[in-house]
């Protein structure tokens, strides 16, 4: 068994010690150490998303991260964003326009919507699609995904007005 490595980072404001083996990735970290299950494994590549979390206020992919690069870091996972209510409004969008059905990619999905809104909050169409373009939905074409967001852009805007 290798080397265990004390690390210490803050999940969902919550502060941790913990030891990991250094080949520990950071979405097994977070599901297996500290239970939670919000962030999905897909591909184990980086190319589906499904497990995307934000490390010191970015997205990262969870399979590409190790546990140990979080040492000192903030990580939020979707359970944390969905306690504090900071995307209710995309969740309520996703609901309302079916935009998750088997929900392996929302949480996902929902951490880039959530970057996108903070990035470009008036983005357009294309570029919503060209966003979540790192995100793999199987089930429901990203139409609806595409138009869920697109709602709360413009309700955020119409908000601002």
């Amino acid at each position: 068994m290798a080397d265990l490595y004390p690390i210490k980072v803050t999940v969902n404001g919550k502060a941790h010690q913990c030891s990991v083996q250094p080949r520990t990735h950071l979405v097994d970290f977070l599901r297996e150490d500290l239970g939670l299950k919000g962030s999905h494994l897909g591909c184990e590549h980086g190319v589906c998303g499904a497990c995307t979390v934000e490390l010191d206020g970015k997205i990262v992919r969870g399979c590409l991260t190790l546990a140990v690069q979080a040492d000192g870091a903030q990580v939020q996972t979707i359970e944390g964003l969905s306690a504090t209510g900071v995307i209710r409004d995309l969740q309520e969008a996703f609901v309302r326009r079916n935009a998750l059905q088997c929900g392996f990619c929302t949480s996902g999905m929902l951490m880039a919507a959530k970057e996108l809104l903070e990035t470009i909050p008036n983005a357009t169409r294309a570029e919503v699609r060209d966003w979540i373009s790192g995100n793999y939905c199987r089930c429901t074409g990203y139409q609806a995904i595409v138009d869920a967001i697109c709602d709360v852009l413009q309700q955020r805007q119409e908000a601002l007005a």
